[in-house]
């Protein structure tokens, strides 16, 4: 089964250097680029953005191999059957949905439609949260979180694919983060579906980190952000305890804080939820002066740490794991909201002085008004 591991990481690895300079000559021939806009679109020249589809094509095509070499590749597609099989109905549609929003454009609520039915898809296959802590959960709170919880990492991935390279080495962090939490657990099924992953994407960031000649696209983004997903939920599977279920979060915790963050204040800005802007937490980095590569390194660096967490909540038994937690929290909410400068969340601050100045405003309003009432008063004794 090892060597069955390691070829498909190989193969899927070697197959995304091959396949994806293909797919983004194709991208140029059939002009399906990301036209640059000199304001979220920063880069200079159009980039095809169907790097997803070498992404998947280079992860199927390591399991079509492993069975046409052998390696007990039938045992392996029996062991991770169901991610290999079984979820490929739901992939197809949240990979389908990103792929006709690359090349015609989609509004946001269709793929919004389509990201739920993937995740109501993946719930039939038995992609699904059914306890927390040791205590069984309704099926219809159950069903709920699990729908919840994969749309919003789907969603999570997209939002911050803005900068070259930076959703694919999250990517790729969260996704070797699972490999090895599967490793851990023994789970054989957890492991061979991350594996590939893990090296079609490492392949395919040679092309898509700064500067990048490719984009992953929404089918890149959208499908990569479902399966890590899934992922999460099979991972909390193997947990007893409520930190061990928390675990799977933190792997994906960096672009589910910017996700949340970016509701809010878009909220509390009283804009649609759905409106694109450059107050992500990579372009709020650009605007204090990091070149985009530095973004790059300093995100991944957040997420390294985060994943680092999550491991070990899973693996260790020590008993101050929740100061783990919490301490995590605190410091991605003090990067945001403080360093970052939001001006949705300092807006008491900001306030303050207004409503100083417009208490003064009122003192001299009625300062003036009994001024001139005094001296209206003079006025008609004067008269008398």
């Amino acid at each position: 089964m090892m060597y069955a591991m390691i070829f498909l990481g190989v193969v899927s690895f070697a197959l995304s250097l091959i396949l994806t300079p293909l797919f983004r000559s194709l991208g140029l021939r059939l002009h399906i680029v990301d036209e640059p806009d000199h304001h979220r679109k920063i880069h200079k020249v159009p980039i095809p953005r169907i790097g997803g589809v070498g992404i998947v094509a280079s992860a199927i095509g390591a399991y079509v191999l492993l069975l046409v070499v052998g390696l007990n590749g039938g045992g392996v597609v029996r062991a991770g059957e169901p991610f290999a099989v079984r979820l490929l109905p739901a992939i197809a549609v949240v990979f389908g949905v990103g792929l006709i929003d690359d090349i015609f454009g989609v509004r946001p609520i269709i793929k919004l439609a389509a990201q739920t039915l993937a995740a109501v898809l993946a719930w039939e296959t038995g992609i699904h949260l059914s306890a927390v802590g040791g205590h069984d959960l309704p099926a219809i709170v159950g069903f709920l979180l699990t729908t919840i919880w994969i749309v919003a990492c789907s969603n999570a991935i997209n939002l911050i694919d803005g900068v070259d390279g930076l959703a694919t080495g999250v990517g790729v962090i969260a996704v070797v983060t699972t490999l090895m939490a599967a490793l851990l657990h023994h789970n054989i099924g957890l492991a061979l579906a991350t594996i590939p992953l893990a090296g079609a994407l490492l392949g395919f960031l040679r092309f898509n980190f700064s500067p990048a000649s490719i984009f992953l696209g929404d089918c890149g983004s959208l499908t990569l952000g479902f399966l890590l997903g899934c992922y999460g939920v099979v991972w909390s599977e193997k947990s007893a305890t409520v930190l061990g279920m928390i675990a799977p979060l933190f792997v994906v915790f960096v672009p589910l804080f910017d996700t949340g963050i970016a509701i809010v204040r878009r909220f509390v800005g009283q804009r649609p939820i759905f409106a694109a802007d450059r107050e992500h937490i990579h372009h709020k980095l650009l605007a204090q002066g990091l070149p985009p590569g530095r973004v790059v390194l300093v995100l991944y660096g957040c997420c390294g740490l985060t994943c680092v967490a999550s491991l070990l909540l899973t693996a260790s038994r020590m008993q101050y794991r929740g100061l783990i937690v919490a301490s995590s929290v605190v410091m991605a909410a003090l990067l945001s909201l403080r360093y970052l400068g939001y001006t949705e969340f300092t807006i008491r601050d900001q306030g303050e002085p207004q409503t100083e100045s417009l208490v003064r405003l009122l003192n001299a309003q009625f300062g003036l008004m009994k001024f001139e009432q005094g001296l209206s008063a003079s006025e008609t004794l004067e008269d008398t």
